[in-house]
């Protein structure tokens, strides 16, 4: 019998990781929690929508349709399952829920290509309604096609920023001001790392001309003070202090924040996966060989679910995980060189990003009290730094056990990064030695009632 490859995400990682799956003779399953294929980046409008895939994805248009034309030659030679989520993973099976429907199904290899959620700093009052982070922004619009507002500000750092807020003036939505921590000269100084991918660049630049010429505000190195609201009717406008200090002030309805992007690790964590804490891009990642291969035998990592690299990087990375894969099944394949230079640039390029656009640790330390950072259990930042005064819990999981940050529906995507960093400043230790917080089942809400359905099917 055929070895049976699972592959989790149908993002561009997962798209190219079947990809070269089904090029070797393979019938792949691909799960894939969103309803179509296209991951986050290129994820598809809904049906009955016509817009064009310039105004959709903008510079990224002629990739988006060649993914989705891509997968759509596919789909009569995979075994595809959308909108079904992979909640837990133990050793030689993935555990499914389609709807009500539990089942379990065994691998031979597999390939997790969960993909990236953004990376959240909290400001004080971004827990009144309509605060959004830029992914969920971007969600709106491709998916419901609406705008989180009628009059959205933009702030944090990265690509993602001037994306969505690119995004946005191409689809008629008015975007009051892109508010970037960033300086000019961060960007100047990672010029030589930029120019690893000079098209990427290109089409960096691309976007803020899309800015200019809608006359969208755009305002470098400030420092975010509030965002101003009322709990009965939400954002009410946005708080910052200007590179020179001084105070700005700008109405609006809705906020999207971001700083960069953090990969999805739950089911890695899950799979047995080893961690390690990455220096240069402050954060836990699971270990991986330059094919994608993680510490564990038959689990392989691709995409943005195991480096951020950008879309174009996550593609390379899928197929070379695959291919990887298949010659770990005994199967030939071609050259894993090529792919292994082109990750080399893109890496570089990454790392680039991250100097031009640094994540902006010091803001934690400065964090009013009674800012939350635990949006989902309303943990502030004085319950985090009188946990760790009162009882030493300068771990994430024991101050987690104390004051129950983290322990929400989104079990700390949203505020394990900025907690991690409260706990580190309040206890003067290394970021790194905070740790991490464990993963646990199920990585997302089920429902109460679920129907057995076990596959008699079992890997080889």
């Amino acid at each position: 019998m055929a070895a049976r490859v699972v592959v989790i995400g149908a993002g561009p990682a997962g798209v190219r990781a079947a990809q070269a799956l089904v090029e070797a003779g393979l019938v792949p399953v691909v799960i894939d929690e969103g309803r179509r294929d296209g991951g986050q980046i290129y994820r598809r409008q809904p049906d009955g929508f016509s817009r064009s895939y310039d105004t959709l994805y903008g510079t990224e248009a002629g990739r988006a349709a060649a993914l989705h034309r891509d997968f759509d030659a596919l789909k009569d030679r995979i075994d595809y399952r959308p909108e079904t989520l992979v909640w837990n993973i133990d050793a030689k099976h993935v555990h499914l829920v389609t709807g009500t429907q539990y089942s379990e199904l065994a691998f031979d290899a597999l390939i997790v290509c969960s993909g990236a959620t953004d990376r959240l700093m909290p400001v004080p009052g971004w827990h009144f309604a309509g605060t959004y982070s830029l992914g969920g922004a971007q969600v709106a619009l491709k998916s419901q096609g609406c705008a989180i507002g009628a009059r959205v500000v933009m702030m944090g750092s990265g690509p993602l920023l001037y994306l969505v807020a690119a995004q946005y003036v191409k689809a008629g939505a008015t975007v009051a001001a892109v508010l970037d921590t960033s300086t000019a000269m961060q960007r100047f100084r990672a010029l030589p790392q930029l120019l690893a991918i000079p098209a990427a660049l290109k089409k960096g630049v691309a976007l803020i001309g899309v800015l200019k010429r809608a006359r969208v505000p755009i305002h470098r190195g400030v420092t975010p003070v509030r965002i101003d609201g009322t709990t009965e009717h939400g954002v009410a406008g946005v708080q910052v202090a200007r590179a020179n200090g001084a105070k700005l002030d700008i109405a609006c309805d809705a906020v999207a924040l971001g700083y960069h992007l953090r990969p999805e690790t739950q089911l890695a964590d899950l799979a047995g996966c080893e961690f390690r804490f990455d220096e240069a891009a402050q954060q836990w990642l699971a270990h991986i060989d330059e094919d994608g291969r993680s510490s564990v035998k038959g689990v392989y990592l691709a995409g943005d679910g195991a480096r951020v690299r950008g879309a174009d990087a996550a593609e390379r990375s899928g197929r070379l995980a695959a291919l990887a894969s298949l010659a770990d099944l005994g199967i030939r394949t071609a050259s894993l060189a090529p792919l292994r230079a082109d990750l080399a640039r893109f890496t570089r390029f990454a790392a680039g990003l991250r100097a031009a656009f640094p994540w902006p640790a010091r803001f934690a330390a400065s964090l009013p009290d009674d800012t939350i950072v635990c949006r989902c259990e309303a943990i502030t930042a004085g319950e985090l730094r009188r946990v760790v005064r009162e009882t030493g819990a300068a771990e994430a999981n024991r101050a987690k056990a104390f004051s129950r940050v983290g322990m929400g529906r989104c079990q700390g995507r949203f505020c394990a990064h900025a907690g991690a960093e409260v706990i580190a400043a309040e206890a003067r230790v290394p970021l790194s030695s905070v740790g991490r917080l464990r993963g646990q089942a199920p990585v997302k809400p089920l429902p109460v009632a679920l129907e057995a359905d076990i596959e008699e099917e079992s890997a080889q």
